[in-house]
């Protein structure tokens, strides 16, 4: 009886590694037949599902092995599909597959970190505390640019070793914002030259009209002084050019 149980084993583990039954089996279960899992999506893990129960120092060791076990992905989502075979009838087997997955789960459960109180404490504060005049020091501040990718220039940077850290903030932003309004003021320069280069020449062409977006602010404000005595597109290549 041993034997014959055995040979059932063998053929049924070799039966279920061919990919294709494999694929038949789960889509007959799970998909009433659809063929959802396809062959060459199945890929191959390790069948040891050995783990330990118990907590330390004497924890107990317990082997289980699957009999075949499988990795595919649906719809982009990975499934562990996992196989026991047994031979003769046992109505209490799908208790104990459970059983098994149940003491795994625990194991995990048991054995999982707890949260660091240090990431709690991270994310505690008040704007008051914020807007403490703190100081570091002026390596410190550069190293913090350079993670932050800020752009930090040296006029930002006071004599001394140490920067109040508010104060040099209030500073940076300030200087952004004024590079905000001088780029503003510029691009609307660019935009009045051109619309009085339409009025004075007509239609532009592609290229001249695109020309003062990429000309420096010199040979716009000389174009714009000349921009009465202008009458054609080439003078205005020869200005700023």
């Amino acid at each position: 009886m041993s034997q014959i149980r055995n040979a059932s084993d063998t053929t049924c583990k070799q039966l279920l590694r061919d990919g294709e039954c494999f694929a038949d089996l789960c889509n007959a279960l799970y998909f009433h037949g659809r063929q959802v899992i396809k062959p060459e999506d199945l890929i191959s893990q390790e069948n040891d599902v050995s783990t330990l129960i118990g907590k330390e120092p004497l924890p107990m060791k317990m082997k289980r092995y699957r009999d075949i076990v499988r990795k595919v992905s649906i719809n982009g989502d990975y499934m562990i599909i996992g196989v026991e075979h047994q031979s003769s009838l046992d109505k209490n087997m799908i208790i104990r597959i459970l059983n098994y997955d149940a003491q795994l789960y625990i194991n995990q459960v048991e054995r999982g970190k707890e949260v660091v109180e240090i990431s709690q404490s991270m994310l505690e504060g008040d704007y008051e505390k914020l807007r403490t005049n703190r100081t570091i020091s002026v390596e410190n501040y550069k190293m913090a640019s350079i993670l932050t990718h800020a752009d930090i220039k040296e006029e930002d940077l006071p004599e001394g070793k140490e920067i109040n850290m508010c104060k040099a903030m209030d500073q940076l932003f300030q200087r952004f914002e004024n590079q905000g309004i001088e780029k503003g003021r510029q691009e609307e320069k660019r935009n009045t030259l051109k619309e009085q280069l339409k009025v004075k020449l007509g239609t532009l062409s592609n290229p001249l009209e695109e020309r003062p977006t990429t000309t420096s602010l010199e040979k716009l404000n000389e174009l714009t002084l000349n921009i009465f005595n202008i009458n054609s597109k080439e003078e205005v290549l020869k200005i700023i050019h």
